[in-house]
């Protein structure tokens, strides 16, 4: 088995380097600058049931050494022109696609999760549609009116309850807010309710003013802060969900939920620590932007690793964390 190759609530990736959403155009406009063939999914823009424009501008902006600012609004075709002109391209990109899934009520979502998991369903299944989850984007704090699902287990609950029965074929991954208070009743509802796997987390919420104008930079006032800011603390709420939820069930014998991990990845040594705190895959944003080569670099240092901790396969190393006294 290839030392990065990864399991993911059941697809086999041939590496836990993912492209995040909103990272990669619609679909796979970073074809023009990257071997998609050398990464292990990319997840499509958020899609809603109807076109957005998104925010004007700025809505994108540097953030000195935090990272970046952005604040999009969930810019996308809407959901008749991603299954019409962008789905039947997913099977020529060559690694799986996830679809991103975002919306204001439960009905957006049902709706969208619906319509999706159908097309995947009515032409042969993943295998021949080349899409093979959807991730529910429950934490995008840039648009605002908010997206709040993710802050909420009883609301996580009655989505999941509403849009899991309607996913038949696909994988059903939930992409939960960092900031969201009391995050593991959260993950805790998400994984009862149904969820594949959960996505920690998202962009924080921030913001920056103009001190010449006093003005907001953003054009929505707010938007979300990624980049190396954010990792530290993203790291601590994936080693949280997997020493509560993952560590326990392992060791009654009980199926865990894969996490997946995104939060400042701009090495490979930061992926290497998401994957000790117990998660299975990891997603690049930011660094895309600042070097679209990135997952290059940091499947490389990955694969380099393994091998240094003389380990056949990167899944013997996730959660594999020495804490003191041990």
């Amino acid at each position: 088995m290839p030392p990065l190759h990864t399991n993911l609530a059941g697809i086999d990736l041939r590496s836990p380097v993912i492209l995040a959403a909103g990272t990669c155009g619609i679909l796979d406009e970073m074809r023009d600058v990257i071997d998609l063939g050398r990464v292990g999914a990319l997840i499509t823009k958020s899609i809603t049931p109807e076109p957005r424009e998104g925010n004007q501008t700025w809505r994108i902006l540097p953030a000195g050494n935090a990272g970046m600012l952005n604040a999009i609004g969930l810019a996308n075709p809407g959901l008749d022109a991603f299954l019409n002109s962008h789905a039947p391209r997913c099977a020529a990109v060559p690694c799986p696609v996830f679809v991103s899934i975002a919306g204001f009520t439960t009905d957006d979502y049902a709706q969208c999760a619906a319509n999706i998991d159908a097309y995947v369903r009515d032409n042969q299944g993943p295998t021949t549609t080349n899409i093979h989850a959807l991730e529910l984007n429950v934490s995008c704090p840039n648009v605002r009116t908010g997206v709040e699902f993710g802050h909420s287990a009883t609301l996580i609950t009655e989505l999941l309850s509403a849009v899991r029965p309607l996913v038949q074929t696909c994988k059903l991954f939930v992409k939960l807010s960092p900031a969201a208070p009391h995050l593991q009743d959260i993950c805790r509802a998400a994984i009862n309710a149904g969820a594949d796997a959960l996505t920690l987390g998202n962009t924080y919420p921030a913001m920056a003013i103009d001190v010449n104008t006093r003005t907001p930079k953003l054009a929505n006032i707010t938007g979300g802060l990624s980049g190396p800011a954010i990792h530290p603390i993203a790291l601590k709420h994936v080693y949280d969900a997997h020493r509560l939820h993952n560590t326990p069930a392992r060791a009654a014998g009980k199926p865990t939920t894969p996490l997946i991990a995104l939060g400042g990845i701009m090495t490979w040594q930061d992926a290497a620590e998401f994957i000790l705190a117990g998660a299975t895959a990891i997603q690049l944003g930011t660094t895309l932007l600042a070097d679209p080569r990135s997952p290059y670099h940091i499947t490389k240092g990955l694969e380099k690793w393994v091998h240094k901790q003389s380990r056949a396969n990167i899944a013997e190393l996730i959660g594999d964390l020495r804490l003191p006294g041990q």
